[in-house]
């Protein structure tokens, strides 16, 4: 009998559909954010390879790049949160999931806060 169902009857209970677009278009901009953003830090490590404290942190005192640092670090853990919450939305079941959505909520707040600590420190030279 449950195969009688209404398409509607069958979706209630299953979430909010209301945040699925942001979600979608967030994604896409931080992937489209992240092509720019993560080549320049790239370039940033292996033009840096080798090279002294002195000179790594007199570079990340440059307002432009630590500037451009800090947003690739922001994109990239937008990014993987909301893409971390798909996954976890749409695979795991039961009781664990909650806990997931939880750790995946405050995990990129502890490594930005981190990574932002991290930098600070080393443009201004602490």
């Amino acid at each position: 009998m449950s195969n009688l169902k209404t398409p509607l009857k069958r979706a209630r209970g299953l979430g909010s559909a209301k945040m699925g677009t942001e979600h979608f278009w967030q994604q896409r901009l931080t992937a489209i954010a992240n092509i720019p953003l993560v080549l320049f830090f790239l370039a940033f490590v292996v033009s840096h390879t080798g090279a002294s404290y002195e000179d790594v942190r007199a570079s990340l005192a440059h307002p432009v790049v630590a500037i451009l640092i800090l947003f690739a670090f922001l994109s990239v853990l937008k990014h993987m949160r909301i893409g971390m919450q798909v996954i976890i939305e749409d695979y795991v079941h039961g009781p664990s999931k909650y806990v997931l959505i939880i750790l995946n909520t405050f995990y990129p707040i502890v490594v930005g806060a981190i990574a932002l600590y991290g930098l600070v420190k080393i443009a201004f030279g602490g």
